[in-house]
């Protein structure tokens, strides 16, 4: 089955930054990506966890796009013009798609 290169890209953010995110990553014409609730860890500032709190504000998320490669600069200046500010971290992984035409 032939495969084609693609660019996965995760952003770990606050979770009352999430509104924000995908307006952006929409006006960059990122079209498909999915939204999971960050439940805990452990980062500088030592571990942390969703656990026992009442509301999001404190949460994180994590947005994951899967992308052409092509379109990788325009998907990073998006997401930097938010994660620049707060709390966050973005990674890129190669990857590999079955059906390219979906990216």
């Amino acid at each position: 089955m032939e495969t084609h290169k693609a660019k996965q890209v995760t952003i770990t953010i606050e979770a009352p930054m999430e509104r924000r995110l995908r307006a952006v990553l929409d006006e960059a014409g990122v079209t498909g990506y999915s939204v999971l609730k960050v439940i805990g860890g452990s980062g500088r500032s030592g571990a942390w966890s969703a656990e026992g709190q009442v509301g999001s504000a404190g949460g994180m998320i994590q947005v994951i796009c899967i992308i052409r490669p092509d379109r990788l600069d325009g998907l990073l200046e998006a997401a930097f013009s938010v994660v620049e500010r707060h709390i966050g971290v973005v990674t890129i992984t190669d990857c590999d798609v079955l059906r390219a035409e979906r990216f």
